[in-house]
Formats: structure tokens, C-alpha cells, sequence
């Protein structure tokens, strides 16, 4: 049997309890109702089996760009208001990728410097 994806995992120089509140409030899901803050890990479990998100305490701070990170789809939103309500909430946009026919992204870290990505919702959709 093949192995299953049980967490994607987030390395914290700082209070693993404040990344997860972000991530919490930016997507929308709880932290679980076992950690508090100054545990040294912290998760948010997501609905339907997917992977949770576990944000741990590290020592060594984050040298480069992640090799891996989430391409996010507004819902609900145009990709504008979503890069705002991030911003909001303590990320920084890093790069506009943004196209004049709505394709593209915008690149945006996390207080903690892990990159994400908002693409265009269904809100932005123009004939191509």
C-alpha cells in the first residue's frame, strides 16, 4: 500500500501559533482545538481527509525561495480583494504577475517568508 500524505509542514523561526492563526484566518479553517499558543506545533486540520497544516518550531531561519508552495483561487472574491484581505493579515506581496487579459498571479509571502500564490477567481474571468 502506498504511503498517504498525513501534513504539510511549515517550519517557524518565531511563534508557530501566530503563522497558523494567519494561515487559520486566510483560509478559513481552525486551528485545532488542542494547541495553544507557545506549543511548539501547531496545526490546522482541513475538511474531506486533505493533508493538514502543521506549522512547527525550528532554530534555523529560512536561507531561499520555497520549492514548493500553494497556488490559492479566490472564491467568492476577485484576486485584487484577496491579495488585500492577505495583505491584511500580515502578508507582503512580493510580485505582480498580474496580465491585462486577468491571467497570471500575485506572489505574496507569509509573515514568516513562505511564498503562496493568488491566481484569478472566477470574479476576474474575461473572454481570452
Amino acid at each position: 500500500m502506498n504511503p498517504t500524505i498525513r501534513h504539510i509542514t511549515f517550519d517557524c523561526t518565531g511563534e508557530p501559533y501566530e503563522l497558523a492563526r494567519f494561515w487559520s484566518e486566510f483560509l478559513g479553517h481552525p486551528i485545532s482545538d488542542e494547541d495553544k499558543p507557545g506549543d511548539d506545533e501547531i496545526l490546522i486540520e482541513l475538511p474531506n481527509d486533505a493533508p493538514g497544516l502543521l506549522f512547527v518550531r525550528v532554530e534555523e531561519p529560512k536561507t531561499s525561495k520555497n520549492r514548493l508552495h500553494f497556488d490559492l483561487r479566490p472564491t467568492g472574491r476577485t484576486r485584487s480583494q484577496e491579495v488585500e484581505r492577505a495583505v491584511s493579515l500580515g502578508a507582503h506581496i512580493l510580485t505582480d504577475r498580474t496580465l491585462p487579459n486577468a491571467r497570471g498571479w500575485v506572489v505574496l509571502t507569509d509573515p514568516e517568508g513562505n511564498e503562496f500564490c493568488i491566481e484569478r477567481g472566477e470574479l476576474d474571468r474575461v473572454e481570452d
